[in-house]
């Protein structure tokens, strides 16, 4: 997550107990068969041999960077980074080639053909038939800063305004590739696709044609306008990719007294933080169109082969502050998607799939992820924990409870999971399964743990005023379709010499907060990316974090190190590597976000100038490719 919604998040308190009360990828995947599928796709969990695996050998491979306060990024000594497809660069569409001007003169016309603001999760693609060196990058975008989007920033508002942020929203799909050791987009190209937040988008699943997502633009309920917030993503084993809605709330103006279910979702009196986009598309006014928000919240398939396919909303994976979706593959060939929701007291998500994965990619699996489970965690205080059902009929969930039927408790995850008892956690977000089957998933962080009307402390969220985060994991009691498990604390993050309770960690190796995004890489390194506010780390006690890194964990020892330091005021997020591990991608989001930024969004931030570093610059979001010099696996 990027924007700091701290002040809005109390909406998100819940009255059901704590843990002490409920306790006593290529084309090749695509045509072949689902050993490949798991092979090319998950190899992480699947156990097979990625490049440069040594399974008793060390799996870190280079000397830590140190903290770093510059505007710049750093790798370790024999690595070589590199800046690609900042926002407003072009994707590549057939016909369109709007450059990107300095001084935001872009029209709303230009974005929709240019990449996205504030890169997010990212995946790379590949399929044999495409040029040697080259695949697909598909990246979310996720969310915008009017400040740096128009010229005169919010001075003034319009309609025009309106549409460039919503264009700059959604998704990218692009072609890229490598020679002689750098990386270009390809331009134009037939799989280049720019997704916003007004592009149709159907709507599967239980809740598709619930009267909860009917409106007078679509009676049906069954195709939305755009996606947005997209934060964090997954991939599938077919060779599709996961966009995730998160802080959708945020963009809609409310009534003045909210309803029960409108306050659950954080829905506020007035006009929404920073967005106004209900000023000139009445869809995003609560007041006038109520179920507007019920379209939003969901887990978004796209097909990034089929530029002309249409992306669906896959109801069954519940509706939340989405943050990702990881799939694993259950013995018996079914899909497993882990989701966690980056909001405070929010819940830890799993679906299962009813039907096994097909061989023929997309098209055999259209509609695989519309029937299955849904699940809540439960972590309880003895170290085992039990995902719950969310069944319309069984238990709680019945109609007297206020749930008239299955599409009405995906629409209502929230209040189903309240009723449920599943555990509160502290923000959860990214989610990675390692070799061994572990699930882990960051906690990024919780200042409201243990406050006033707040909950305490418990087992699986152990630090009140949680400023640091941690990172939780689990292992599944038999497969990955499981009703119980096992679960332990892979670390508590922050810096051991700091004498604040809320700030001080039990790293083993390079300190860090907040940890956010999270990557299992074909060798079985997981991948930690940190996304400390600016606010925290301009205190004083906190600066010798840095800026936000990223940094390799070996699962098997627990050992951390720093590998990389973003620009200043920068979130790292996303991860991806190439399949032969040589290139790893990862997304520079939001450089130069400072707090005063927030509080005046007119303003466009100027405490960057990266990745152009122009005088006359404006700080751009942008993917980056890292490399070994020699030519060898990243991280070894």
């Amino acid at each position: 997550m990027a924007k700091d919604y701290s002040r809005m998040e109390d909406s998100n308190r819940s009255s059901n107990p704590s843990i002490h009360d409920v306790s006593a990828h290529r084309r090749t995947v695509l045509r072949g068969g689902l050993g490949l599928a798991v092979g090319g796709l998950l190899a992480p969990l699947a156990g097979c041999a990625g490049p440069g695996n040594a399974a008793t050998g060390p799996l870190l491979g280079f000397r830590s960077v140190p903290v770093g306060t510059a505007d710049t990024v750093v790798v370790p000594e024999g690595y070589s980074v590199q800046a690609i497809a900042p926002w407003g660069d072009p994707v590549g569409l057939s016909g369109e080639d709007h450059a990107f001007r300095f001084d935001a003169s872009n029209t709303a016309a230009h974005q929709e053909t240019q990449m996205g603001m504030h890169h997010d999760g990212i995946h790379y693609f590949r399929q044999p038939d495409m040029p040697a060196g080259s695949g697909l990058l598909v990246m979310n975008h996720e969310y915008a800063d009017d400040g740096l989007l128009h010229p005169d920033g919010m001075a003034t508002w319009n309609a025009q305004k309106v549409r460039k942020a919503q264009a700059a929203h959604g998704v990218s799909v692009i072609e890229v590739e490598e020679k002689n050791g750098r990386w270009s987009v390809v331009k134009p190209s037939p799989w280049a696709r720019r997704i916003t937040a007004y592009t149709p988008i159907a709507v599967s699943g239980p809740a598709a044609g619930h009267a909860l997502l009917r409106t007078a633009a679509d009676p049906g309920g069954r195709r939305v306008l755009g996606t947005l917030n997209n934060c964090a993503s997954g991939i599938t084993p077919w060779g599709t990719y996961l966009t995730c809605e998160e802080n959708f709330i945020f963009y809609f103006k409310g009534p003045d007294q909210p309803d029960a279910h409108q306050a659950r979702w954080g829905l506020r009196k007035g006009d929404p933080v920073g967005y106004r986009w209900h000023e000139h598309d009445e869809r995003f006014d609560a007041t006038k169109h109520p179920n507007e928000i019920n379209r939003f919240g969901w887990v978004v398939e796209i097909d990034p082969y089929d530029a002309s396919s249409t992306p669906v909303k896959r109801t069954a994976l519940g509706r939340a502050a989405h943050e990702g979706a990881t799939i694993a593959v259950t013995r018996d060939q079914r899909a497993v998607v882990y989701m966690g929701e980056d909001a405070r007291f929010e819940y830890i998500y799993k679906f299962v799939s009813r039907d096994r994965i097909r061989p023929g990619g997309a098209k055999a699996n259209a509609e695989l992820l519309d029937h299955g489970t849904l699940y809540v965690a439960r972590f309880d205080a003895d170290g085992k924990g039990r995902w719950l059902p969310l069944i319309h009929g069984e238990g709680l969930l019945t109609t007297a409870r206020g749930f008239a039927d299955q599409g009405e408790v995906l629409v209502k995850t929230r209040q189903a999971s309240d009723l449920l008892g599943g555990t509160k956690m502290d923000r959860p977000e990214w989610i990675a399964i390692d070799k061994q089957g572990w699930v882990y998933c960051t906690l990024t962080n919780n200042s409201n743990r243990g406050g006033t009307n707040q909950p305490g402390t418990d087992a699986a969220n152990p630090r009140s005023n949680n400023t640091m985060g941690h990172i939780i994991r689990w292992k599944e009691a038999g497969d990955h379709d499981g009703l119980a498990f096992e679960w332990n604390h892979f670390v508590l993050a922050g810096d051991a010499s700091l004498a604040r309770p809320d700030a001080r960690g039990n790293v083993r190796g390079d300190a860090f907060g907040c940890p956010d995004g999270l990557w299992t890489d074909a060798r079985g390194v997981l991948w930690i990316q940190t996304d400390m506010s600016t606010s925290a780390m301009g205190k004083d006690d906190l600066r010798n974090l840095g800026n936000n890194a990223m940094l390799a964990a070996d699962p098997r020892t627990g050992d951390i190190r720093r590998f990389l330091v973003g620009p200043v005021g920068c979130e790292i997020t996303g991860a991806t590597s190439t399949p032969d591990g040589r290139t790893m991608f990862i997304n520079i989001q939001h450089p130069g976000e400072s707090p005063s930024e927030r509080s005046d969004p007119a303003q466009p931030r100027r405490i960057s100038n990266w990745p152009d570093f122009r005088p006359d610059g404006r700080p751009r979001s942008a993917t980056v490719a890292i490399r070994k010099n020699d030519g060898g696996v990243v991280g070894t």
